[in-house]
């Protein structure tokens, strides 16, 4: 059992928890994630390590209340516990040789792009980061990026906060004033990074994605989490989750990540009907 140390509404659909896994602490790094079942008799769900601490052994997540699961994890309260934590797990971000990363978060996803902006930042490098939001209520981390990046924009879809638009505009003019970055790491709904990619490739800077498929057993062994990339079949969960932007058959990956969605939302709803009336 994994005890929750700290919880924290980031908004109104995204919560952030502190649990104790030390031996998961122990090897995790910026990229990488774990599976967790919220109770013993749950669903298996993959989250990104959001942050961690070896020496006191707690690793950090962040999740959106979109289904049964985070629905059963978020009624959780400090002191309370998980019921299974497996991880690290996948291939951490690659930072070596990078000098100068443009980082790119859309949504929750930021949560996901936030340990990376870390990581660069922790190593010296340069980094410039762009995020997205459909509007101000649905901002998180904001403190949290601007300590480490060297400028941050923020973009909302309604113009409530920060600028108007979305997230390729404030890139592509970077691009225009002569910005050259060594990557650009995209990390968020697949139609975003898919866009970041058009958006770069006139400029052929290299872009890596983030890819987050259904997922069931996190280990290539059920191939759930498979995507085309570079013509060949890769698993998200053991090659990945960061792939090259230009190689990755995002309309074939948005068809996959919608075959279950009449069924999430019936479990929702019965989710919603168990919890009613629930304090």
């Amino acid at each position: 059992m994994y005890r929750i140390l700290k919880k924290r509404r980031l908004n109104p659909t995204v919560t952030m928890m502190d649990i104790y896994a030390p031996l998961v602490a122990k090897k995790a790094r910026a990229g990488q994630f774990i599976i967790l079942r919220a109770d013993s008799d749950g669903e298996r769900i993959p989250l990104t390590v959001a942050g961690y601490d070896r020496e006191a052994g707690w690793v950090k997540i962040i999740f959106q209340i979109v289904g049964a699961t985070t629905m059963s994890l978020d009624k959780k309260e400090e002191g309370e516990y998980i019921s299974d934590f497996v991880g690290p797990l996948g291939c951490p971000t690659r930072t070596e040789g990078i000098k100068k990363v443009c980082i790119v978060g859309g949504g929750v996803g930021c949560a996901i792009a936030l340990p990376v902006a870390q990581e660069f930042h922790k190593l010296g490098a340069k980094v410039h980061t762009i995020v997205g939001f459909r509007n101000k209520d649905l901002l998180i981390l904001e403190e949290e990026f601007k300590a480490c990046s060297d400028k941050l924009t923020v973009m909302t879809d309604d113009g409530s906060y920060g600028r108007k638009g979305v997230v390729t505009e404030p890139l592509n003019e970077a691009f225009e004033s002569g910005e050259r970055y060594d990557e650009v790491i995209a990390i968020g709904p697949l139609v975003m990074m898919k866009y970041v990619v058009q958006t770069a490739k006139p400029y052929g800077i290299p872009v890596t994605v983030s890819m987050n498929p259904i997922m069931i057993d996190g280990t290539g062994m059920c191939g759930g989490c498979r995507l085309t990339v570079g013509g060949k079949t890769k698993f998200a969960c053991v090659d990945g989750p960061d792939f090259n932007g230009y190689e990755v058959d995002f309309d074939e990956a948005a068809a996959r990540s919608s075959m279950y969605a009449e069924f999430e939302k019936r479990e929702r709803e019965a989710a919603c009907n168990l919890f009613k009336g629930v304090k």
